[in-house]
């Protein structure tokens, strides 16, 4: 302890004598600094400095000619505006500074730092208005039902109606097929083409569809949508929402199974037919494919199956029999679609002749039918006991339907007889109108 105490008064011995030395040889501060200070002017090399903004701006976004002929000149950005985003305007009193937010020299006189007038800062901003309008663009949405099938394809997207001297009132355009591809020439080099299938119509009936090559794509869309338009063909249809009868079609490795719908159904279809049948007015359909998927193998068939459908009177006259309609919608009550002139007997009619409407018209072609698999309960000896206790169940919901079409209620005929037999009803409103009333 005591050698400790020594030390720290040694220590603190020589710290005053150092301090003592420092203050005795220390120089004024007003010494050190130099009365004349020389300023010299120097400039840093860069290349910021030695070019100019367009060459800088050359040098970033620009592509070589070699770039140019693989395409790499479509992803280059393009050059911006700095001083764009730099807009100085006014606080909450709008003044004038010159050089800043108006001009130095007004005519022949120099503008001064002053206060707006009411006039000046109403037109102040109807310029900043109408410039913002002028320099930004905005890109027209298209609605997502008329952006195309998927993605950025143009496969599925609307084009408007042809483009040529006749008038096509109600007629609309669709891209089915769209393929770029590039072709290596002795003399021309590399060369872009484009191939397109393109359909028109007017929901009506009419349609037509065209497949054409070109160079360019708007060029080949805009001969392809007048092509199309000169090679309309007329569809019959069935109370104007579906095909006449089920049929079947194939064009090279591609087989179509169409089937006909009732009124509401809608298009359960590919893609590619879909778009062919809103072109044509057909609403409610069943197609099936069978083989390839190739886009031009499936309009061709689905055309030729329509071209190739049958009249009712053709239908009639061939066989010389009535053909009837009975539908379940309709409960099964047979409805007259034609009749011949002369009506064959049973007796002419041979035993091995086809009298079944759908293999008529089909021509012998079954489509295939995977057999509904059954769920594994019902194999289990439960399901017979659930099947018993539902059986006094069966069919309530087709017979309140049915009661409340004939009488307006679940009642019978009975229930004028016997009133105390109608059911009672909970409504939740009653109470209030009682109330109300």
């Amino acid at each position: 302890m005591m050698t400790g105490g020594l030390f720290r008064v040694c220590k603190t011995f020589t710290n005053c004598i150092k301090n003592i030395n420092v203050t005795n040889n220390a120089i004024s501060g007003n010494l050190l600094l130099l009365q004349n200070v020389s300023l010299k002017s120097t400039r840093n090399a860069s290349f910021l400095n030695k070019r100019s903004a367009s060459e800088l701006w050359k040098s970033v976004i620009s592509v070589s000619n070699a770039g140019k002929r693989r395409g790499r000149g479509r992803t280059a950005s393009k050059a911006k505006d700095l001083n764009k985003t730099q807009k100085i305007g006014f606080g909450k009193i709008p003044i004038i500074f010159p050089g800043f937010n108006s001009n130095i020299i007004l005519g022949d006189t120099t503008l001064q730092q002053r206060p707006f007038t009411e006039q000046e800062k109403l037109n102040y901003i109807q310029e900043q208005e109408t410039k913002n309008l002028i320099s930004t663009t905005k890109r027209n949405k298209l609605h997502p039902l008329l952006r195309g099938w998927s993605g950025g394809q143009p496969g599925g997207r609307r084009l408007g109606p042809p483009s040529s001297d006749e008038s096509f009132k109600g007629f609309e355009t669709w891209i089915l097929y769209c393929n770029h591809t590039s072709i290596m020439t002795s003399n021309m080099g590399r060369t872009k083409r484009c191939r397109l299938l393109v359909i028109t119509g007017n929901r009506k009936g009419l349609a037509g569809f065209v497949m054409l090559s070109g160079s360019e794509f708007k060029s080949t869309v805009n001969a392809a949508k007048v092509k199309a338009g000169q090679r309309l063909i007329y569809v019959e249809r069935h109370n104007d929402h579906t095909v006449l009868h089920d049929f079947f079609s194939q064009f090279g490795n591609t087989k179509i199974f169409v089937e006909q719908r009732p009124k509401g159904h809608g298009l359960q279809c590919h893609r590619v037919i879909r778009t062919c049948c809103e072109a044509v007015g057909i609403t409610d359909l069943f197609a099936k494919i069978e083989g390839s998927n190739n886009v031009s193998s499936i309009v061709k068939a689905f055309f030729i199956g329509l071209l190739q459908q049958k009249t009712y009177d053709q239908i009639v006259k061939e066989k010389g029999l009535h053909l009837v309609e009975m539908r379940k919608e309709n409960n099964y009550f047979p409805t007259v679609l034609a009749s011949p002139t002369v009506v064959r007997d049973s007796s002419e009619i041979s035993p091995t002749e086809t009298l079944d409407f759908k293999n008529y018209v089909m021509n012998g072609r079954i489509p295939l039918r995977k057999k509904v698999r059954l769920p594994f309960y019902t194999k289990l000896p439960s399901w017979l006991i659930h099947l018993r206790k539902q059986e006094r169940h069966r069919d309530q919901d087709k017979v309140i339907i049915r009661l409340r079409a004939e009488y307006g209620d679940i009642c019978s005929f009975l229930t004028e007889k016997y009133p105390e037999a109608r059911p009672s009803k909970w409504r939740k409103h009653d109470k209030k109108k009682e109330e109300t009333t």
